[in-house]
């Protein structure tokens, strides 16, 4: 019976110190999963009026830049031995590389800073583009994040009873358990829910219902994992404001925060409004977006 391969872990790498941040910890996790590491480069194509006299051709670049990645991936290999680690320069544009580098991929992780097309990467085009595209998971990690300050380290994840939170719920405690991690499950109602009094017309919030309500939905999203992860330690936090808010506050001292990329109530269309921008921009540590 033939073994099949382990998808691999990608990392979109520039050289920038964003994405070498990034190459840690993709390699960290290709380290933990025992996956291979996939390290993707991608330059973008010079239009021929870009080129004047005196510019290195473009062919030699080329060659400068491949042998640059393959000294890379022989250090990382060097590094851990344990590994499968192989690497590929691809001409195209990034976002358009990495989505269909994606599709075969474990996860694919991005730097929030990059060089060139990489440029402000977490302000739109690129992270936003594989966010939302994305065959699966992508974890964007900032170039400088918070130390974690408690005994044990926390996985923070956003949940609000949806069949996409559901498998962040299974994402965060499969980290947990390789990272030896709690899990802090967060879940944000913004506002309470209104209920008709009758006959006045009046519409009367009871926070106590809404709460009972979420409480039973996180707990049915919550019976698979703590199935599969017995030995995970979580708690679960039920909170009332703006959600892309509360869950960066949540996770200022966390190891990774993970999110569904699509939810209900003020989850709902994560990547394609505020929620999903104000989580890249202001998160302190890696986000993980499980497709």
């Amino acid at each position: 019976m033939a073994l099949t391969t382990p998808n691999p872990v990608v990392i979109g790498y520039d050289g920038s110190p964003g994405s070498r941040v990034a190459l840690r910890w993709a390699t960290a996790e290709a380290v933990r999963y025992l996956a291979p590491l996939r390290i993707v480069e991608v330059s973008e194509p010079i239009p021929a009026d870009y080129l004047t006299a005196g510019t290195v051709p473009v062919a030699d670049l080329r060659r400068l830049q491949e042998r640059a990645l393959d000294t890379l991936t022989e250090g990382v290999q060097l590094q851990h031995p344990e590994l499968t680690v192989d690497s590929v320069l691809i001409e195209d544009s990034a976002a358009s590389a990495l989505v269909d580098e994606s599709a075969n991929a474990r996860l694919t992780v991005l730097g929030s800073r990059g060089l060139g097309g990489w440029t402000d990467v977490l302000l739109g085009s690129v992270a936003l583009q594989v966010s939302i595209h994305s065959a699966n998971t992508v974890v964007v990690v900032p170039a400088v994040t918070s130390p974690w300050i408690q005994d044990k380290p926390t996985i923070v994840v956003g949940v609000d009873g949806s069949k996409s939170s559901a498998k962040a719920i299974d994402f965060a405690f499969a980290q947990a358990e390789s990272r030896r991690a709690r899990v802090a499950v967060v879940n944000v109602t913004p506002h309470p829910s209104p209920t008709f009094s009758g006959g006045l017309g009046l519409l009367i919030f009871d926070p106590a219902d809404s709460a009972n309500e979420e409480r039973l939905l996180v707990a049915e999203s919550l019976a698979g994992a703590q199935t599969d992860y017995p030995d995970v330690e979580f708690e679960l936090l039920l909170l009332t404001g703006h959600p892309a808010q509360a869950l960066v506050a949540a996770a200022d001292n966390a190891e990774l925060l993970v999110v569904g990329s699509r939810g209900r109530n003020g989850f709902a269309s994560l990547l394609l409004g505020s929620v999903g921008l104000t989580i890249l921009h202001h998160a302190r540590c890696p986000v993980a977006i499980v497709r």
